[in-house]
């Protein structure tokens, strides 16, 4: 298979063708914040097609894989196996697991703008989409691959370009060149899943406003379980992500809400993505931290966890774990102290009533009652940062219907202490974030769908 890829590869190679942030300062200084909606992937957008949702046991499959491949970033564990013509293997189909974020947007790019579905991620810094003609492969997505013979602004980058040099910051593995000195970047999220293809330059849309000169990667070999999305647009924190490209006129920071969603089907609204400062007075802030293993990615320090307005009884310390918070995982890993005491109180008020159910997947505190039933019964949680920002999380940021007549708690346990603890987004559902790295915070505020 490393071969298969080899040669795959060398194909492409030959080719030539083509918030209130200091506000009263700030909204002087910047463009009005661009604003799109948010949706999350089990909407109807994404299932135009006869194919069957993905079951919310592969989302756990694929939330593993996600998590894997965070704690792989920071146990400086060396990538370039991943690298073509390396050791490495292709999976013949999508349908492997890949760690990609669960809510995605609509993009124009091009001159004429055509329009995309890209899933947003706040863990990964570079930007891509299928563009034809796909080459070697374009995994099936709604709506046609971009096209850059159709658009008159289209530019691919030459090798000695400062973008191409940034690469392999932003991708973790390193650009080659065709024949032609054209720039190529590989992109990998964990299980041999990637996008290899020409970095490119043209004009973005993002919502009603069209920014020139806008890197991102052409994808021309595109294999993993991107679902039927086009492509990924990162938010990391890394020259070649969407907000810094966007910085100059809008600001260093952006901010979302994620609208609630269930595998079940019942979905949210109001989702939005915003780039440039926010509106919401209601935020609560802590410091944005930062990690010299990745550098790129959002840190904040967890400093306790409240049940009921009480603390766990567990030591200070067991909070002391790198902590990322990540739009692109499902379920909240959680130190095995803490995880350990959150999930015996919340058992202990639960089981009075509802009786326990086997472990679905990687949720080890499951019961047997739906997520209608079981909510009145879950006392208030909340999640505390450094410096008094808080989640004060619903019953539904809780717990999550996993099939009809099953509810589980939506935490999970890290057993390993070196590994990170992650915030994921069924915690973050309905709060606004928004993430100010001009005075490098994180905020945080109730009701933002709304």
């Amino acid at each position: 298979m490393g071969l298969l890829f080899s040669l795959l590869f060398a194909l492409l190679l030959s080719g030539t063708s083509s918030i209130r942030i200091n506000q009263e300062v700030d909204k002087f200084k910047y463009d009005p914040p661009l604003r799109l909606p948010l949706y999350h992937v089990s909407s109807s957008h994404f299932h135009h097609t006869s194919d069957a949702p993905m079951s919310f046991l592969d989302t756990l499959s694929h939330d593993v894989s996600r998590v894997k491949f965070l704690n792989s970033r920071l146990s400086n564990k060396n990538l370039s196996e991943f690298v073509p013509g390396k050791s490495v293997r292709v999976p013949l189909n999508p349908g492997e697991p890949l760690g990609v974020a669960n809510y995605y947007t609509k993009i124009g790019l091009g001159t004429p703008p055509t329009y995309h579905l890209v899933v947003v991620d706040t863990g990964s810094s570079f930007s891509w989409i299928q563009c034809e003609p796909c080459k070697i492969y374009c995994h099936p997505q709604v709506g046609a691959p971009f096209s850059p013979s159709a658009s008159k602004t289209y530019q691919q980058l030459p090798c000695n370009t400062k973008e191409c040099s940034s690469l392999k910051v932003a991708t973790l593995n390193s650009p080659a060149c065709t024949s032609s000195k054209t720039c190529l970047y590989t992109a990998t999220y964990g299980d041999l899943s990637f996008s290899i293809g020409y970095l490119s330059r043209d004009a973005l849309t993002f919502g009603t406003e069209s920014i020139s000169g806008f890197v991102f990667g052409c994808g021309q070999d595109n294999d993993g379980l991107f679902g039927k999305s086009a492509g990924l647009v990162g938010l990391a924190k890394n020259e070649l992500s969407m907000l810094s490209q966007l910085s100059a006129k809008y600001g260093k920071s952006f901010s979302y809400c994620l609208p609630s969603a269930s595998p079940l089907g019942k979905l949210g609204s109001g989702g939005f993505l915003s780039i440039g400062t926010g509106s919401n007075s209601g935020y609560k802030f802590t410091p944005m931290l930062s990690d010299s293993r990745d550098p790129t990615l959002y840190f904040l320090k967890l400093a306790a966890i409240k049940v009921s307005g009480k603390p766990l009884g567990i030591a200070a310390s067991s909070y002391n774990v790198p902590t990322i918070i990540d739009s692109g995982t499902t379920i909240s890993r959680l130190s095995t102290p803490a995880y350990s005491a959150l999930r015996q109180e919340l058992i202990k008020i639960i089981s009075s009533k509802y009786k326990m159910a086997e472990a679905y997947s990687i949720l080890d505190a499951c019961f047997i009652g739906s997520l209608g039933e079981i909510s009145p019964l879950v006392p208030p949680v909340q999640i505390v940062f450094q410096g008094g920002a808080e989640l004060n999380l619903a019953a539904k940021n809780v717990i999550i219907e996993v099939e009809k007549g099953t509810t589980c708690l939506s935490f999970a346990d890290n057993s390993n202490l070196k590994d990170v603890s992650i915030i994921g987004n069924q915690q973050q559902q309905t709060f606004e974030v928004v993430y100010d790295l001009a005075s490098s915070r994180i905020g945080f505020a109730a009701g933002g769908c709304a």
